[in-house]
């Protein structure tokens, strides 16, 4: 992975959600929603980042959806403080990261907390950013699918056959400058989403790079405008696809 995996800018503000469990994963959840939700499959920075806590409460707010942002990482957190550290950022192996978190080992916890999601809602999305991207996308597969629509945001870690397997109105939300997403993997998207036969949503962002959809940085106006931007597509298809 790319050293703009370990990029970005902290941002302010309170969260209004709390810590619960979902499944044996810890996680945490906002809004009231009693019949949609949105499960949320973070970047290396995890369940705690203060940013992806606020973005789901925009979602929940906005989608009028109830929000999960589960620990894939066993209680591993990085923090926030190594966007702000090129020092930090350098000592942190992130190839070993995914090395512990693996898809085989951590896509089975994933699965089983979007099918505990769909035994309690009537409709379920999942979004994941950065490294969540290829689990949402097998959680919208044709075969054995388990949510009702499905967003990914600046994807790493990508297989031509997640993407050529999505059963389920998809969305992409995509920077100009992204090493995780090559142009080739873009090209091979953009040819491959209109022969699935589903709903979709490729939503461009020039000039922005990875990242920027939960790590920009808010006091750049191109940038603010590309995180508001990507916020609102998304609040737009759970509400398509949950309501």
């Amino acid at each position: 992975m790319s050293t703009c995996c370990k990029e970005g800018f902290k941002w302010n503000g309170e969260s209004v959600g709390k810590e619960t469990k979902l499944g044996n994963n810890q996680a945490y959840v906002t809004g009231d929603n009693k019949d949609a939700a949105v499960l949320i499959v973070c970047d290396v920075f995890g369940w705690t980042l203060p940013n992806i806590r606020l973005l789901a409460d925009h979602y929940a707010k906005e989608a009028n959806v109830t929000v999960y942002v589960p620990d894939y990482f066993e209680g591993e957190v990085v923090s926030p403080e190594m966007m702000d550290d090129p020092e930090k950022r350098k000592n942190f192996d992130i190839m070993a990261f995914i090395g512990r978190n693996g898809k085989d080992k951590r896509y089975p916890e994933i699965s089983a907390n979007a099918k505990e999601l769909k035994s309690t809602y009537k409709k379920v999305a999942a979004i994941g950013f950065c490294y969540g991207a290829w689990a949402v996308l097998r959680l919208g597969a044709k075969e054995g699918g388990i949510v009702d629509a499905a967003a990914v945001a600046h994807p790493s870690l990508l297989e031509e056959s997640e993407i050529a397997n999505v059963g389920v109105p998809v969305q992409f939300l995509v920077p100009e400058t992204d090493p995780m997403f090559t142009p080739e993997l873009k090209e091979f998207t953009l040819k491959t989403l209109p022969t699935l036969n589903v709903p979709f949503n490729y939503d461009y962002y020039p000039g922005l790079v990875h990242g920027f959809a939960t790590r920009g940085d808010q006091s750049d106006p191109k940038q603010k405008e590309g995180l508001e931007r990507a916020k609102n597509s998304a609040v737009y298809w759970f509400k398509q696809y949950l309501h």
